[in-house]
């Protein structure tokens, strides 16, 4: 078998406040291919272990970030060494970071789904467009935006509402921002800092010491338009890491900087293109985000970077 594999999150936040969303999306895709809903991980694990088998062209993706990484993460888990399928990010959640970094168009999911749709019917007269990233590797989990300190508190901080939408991370970094100024709670809960250092496959190393966060990414941006990432495209085969290591305040009178892509300077921040690093922690864990998604490692944890991923450009 060939074809389309849609594969739909209930749980999405807009599937929630578009429940029609779901028999559009198949009454789009047709008899070009399969609608495989997955509600759990386990479900989800099966569906790609089927996908892979039956040799399925293109995964199309109907969730937002948090979906992308948990239905990266499998496809990467079950094809191994194999060559990874197409993916269409059809931007179905409230956070669309990764689809925006890669130049996805801002439209509904039924509408990127009948352009994938087309250009698949087309592909033996028009070659089908794609942008070719690494995916980010950190332990088994695969992605493309990791970060500890600051970064988690952000995240966490901004799932702390039910109902979550680029506004409300918006006004998440503004009270965060006032509240930097006025020494508030915000601030602390958003600015955790994460102790310890980063060791680099190439023998170099981050120093131990504390860090506003300590992050690294395949993809330029990290959302609301910041760029902090701007090498993630620079070397093949390469992760762009940041040890910001600066108070706050001093992080957040740089932020014009990061909006435009631009160096921090390493006053505030150490920087490395490499293959792969070890975080060790000074406190024997490491709370990290990965597209969205929070955990909490115990020990080491090793980042860096993981298969390619073609990712369809329409």
């Amino acid at each position: 078998m060939s074809g389309i594999a849609l594969l739909l999150n209930p749980h999405a936040k807009q599937h929630g406040r578009d429940p029609s969303l779901a028999d559009r999306l198949a009454r789009v895709l047709g008899d070009e291919g399969v609608v495989r809903p997955v509600a759990t991980y386990e479900q989800l694990h099966a569906v790609v272990e089927e996908l892979a088998a039956r040799s399925v062209d293109v995964v199309a993706i109907a969730g937002g970030d948090g979906t992308n990484h948990a239905v990266l993460t499998r496809v990467a888990r079950v094809y191994g060494a194999r060559p990874l399928p197409l993916v269409a990010l059809l931007r179905g959640g409230t956070m669309n970071t990764t689809a925006n970094s890669f130049g996805i168009p801002r439209r509904r999911p039924e509408v990127l789904l009948a352009r994938v749709k087309r250009a698949y019917a087309e592909r033996a007269l028009v070659p089908m467009r794609f942008v070719e990233p690494h995916l980010l590797r950190v332990a088994d989990r695969f992605g493309f935006i990791f970060g500890t300190g600051a970064i988690y508190g952000f995240i966490a901080e901004y799932n702390r509402r039910p109902v979550r939408s680029a506004a409300w991370a918006a006004q998440v970094l503004g009270t965060a921002i006032v509240s930097s100024v006025v020494g508030g709670e915000t601030v602390r809960r958003v600015a955790q800092r994460w102790e310890g250092s980063v060791r680099f496959d190439d023998g170099t190393a981050f120093p131990e010491r504390d860090y506003l966060t300590v992050g690294a990414s395949t993809c330029g941006q990290i959302g609301l338009g910041f760029k902090p990432f701007y090498r993630s495209h620079e070397r093949a085969e390469h992760v762009h890491v940041l040890g910001i290591h600066c108070t706050p305040g001093n992080f957040i009178r740089g932020l014009p900087k990061v909006w435009r892509g631009l160096p921090q300077g390493g006053e505030r921040t150490y920087e490395k293109l490499c293959r792969g690093a070890t975080l060790v922690p000074r406190f024997d864990e490491v709370p990290f985000m990965i597209d969205g998604d929070v955990y909490v490692h115990q020990g080491e944890l090793e980042v860096g970077c993981g298969p390619r991923v073609r990712i369809l450009a329409y």
